[in-house]
């Protein structure tokens, strides 16, 4: 596949120039409702599979099946990182007119991540070809472990990305709008928000170590496995607006999500010296799988409405009254007082 590299330049620019509308889109804090999510996962769906046919007409139809597939599979898996997105700000009460802030903070990293994953994975599959069994198994071995931990969730109170976070940068007990930083006392502070940016950014980088094997088996093209995230991941944050109130529902998501990562494991394992299964075969299966798990899932827990995860009755932050913003100095001035803040580690 010869990919020239203005077209690597204008897809780039395409989604800066997209990442751009959506911050102006969002420039102020409101909660976002459920029309609106849907109004914008539609868009980006849009996007995505457009790229898909322009893919499909300029550089055939296999490269085209390869894209969707690893397009499909990407989407999909995303969906689990959603529900984790939501338990994290369940947990820390982070109000929802503040949330899109930091996802959109936390898509902007994971697409330089992956971006970087991405060559990682292209430069070691090229100069070591046995890498390709290793990814193999690592995808087998995961989809076996989410089977068994399907009933499992991430419980924030116990990271130590937050404990180690909380240790080493002072910060502040409560939300300052949408502010990460803060000075006050003359003492430049971390706000919750930024605590939460970071955990979910590593939660994204823990998922990118299944996702980015699990596309490799389906394409070896760069440019397919990168253009296949970025617009998978950028319809990430419409998509927590739109399904986060449903995680309740999807009760079998997690068991489509192993399946479709063992069937791609099984895939790399079999074309390195057996057998080629082809894309069509390939994009089928999770297409199926997925399906069937979502349909399982929504007819088994039929008749249940949207429900917002429950927040602790005794959350680890909370809101800053006026008084508190109105003692905040200018984040890049003068450091003016010299005085110790009140509070500026954890109780």
């Amino acid at each position: 596949m010869d990919v020239p590299f203005w077209v690597w330049a204008a897809v780039l620019a395409f989604i800066v120039v997209m990442l751009a509308v959506d911050l102006f889109a969002h420039r102020h804090a409101h909660v976002i409702g459920v029309r609106e999510a849907a109004v914008w996962s539609g868009v980006w769906v849009a996007l995505g599979v457009a790229f898909g046919a322009i893919v499909w007409s300029v550089w055939g139809p296999e490269f085209g099946q390869q894209y969707f597939a690893g397009y499909l599979i990407e989407k999909s898996l995303a969906v689990d990182n959603v529900f984790v997105w939501a338990i994290i700000f369940s947990y820390f009460a982070v109000p929802r007119e503040y949330q899109h802030r930091v996802l959109f903070l936390g898509v902007l990293g994971a697409l330089v991540f992956r971006g970087v994953f991405i060559a990682a994975g292209a430069v070691l599959i090229q100069n070591f070809t046995w890498i390709l069994y290793v990814f193999a198994a690592f995808l087998l071995y995961t989809g076996y472990r989410m089977i068994r931990q399907r009933n499992e969730h991430l419980d924030p109170a116990k990271s130590a990305v937050l404990r180690a976070f909380r240790r080493l940068v002072p910060m502040t007990e409560a939300y300052h709008d949408q502010k990460l930083l803060v000075r006050r006392g003359g003492m430049l502070l971390a706000t919750p928000l930024l605590a939460v940016l970071v955990l979910v950014e590593v939660t994204d980088v823990v998922f990118a170590v299944d996702s980015i094997p699990a596309i490799f088996a389906v394409t070896d093209e760069v440019f397919l496995v990168f253009t296949a995230n970025a617009f998978a991941v950028l319809g990430l944050r419409a998509m927590y607006f739109l399904l986060a109130d449903l995680v309740h529902r999807f009760i079998y998501l997690k068991i489509g999500l192993a399946l479709v990562l063992i069937w791609v494991g099984t895939k790399m394992m079999l074309k390195i010296d057996i057998f080629y299964i082809p894309t069509t075969l390939s994009l089928a299966v999770v297409a199926t799988i997925i399906t069937v798990s979502v349909v399982a899932s929504l007819r088994a827990t039929r008749g249940q409405g949207r429900r917002v995860l429950a927040a602790p009755t005794d959350p680890p932050f909370r809101v800053a009254t006026e008084a508190e913003n109105a003692v905040l100095e200018p984040l890049w001035g003068s450091r003016g007082a010299t005085s110790t803040p009140s509070d500026p580690r954890p109780r």
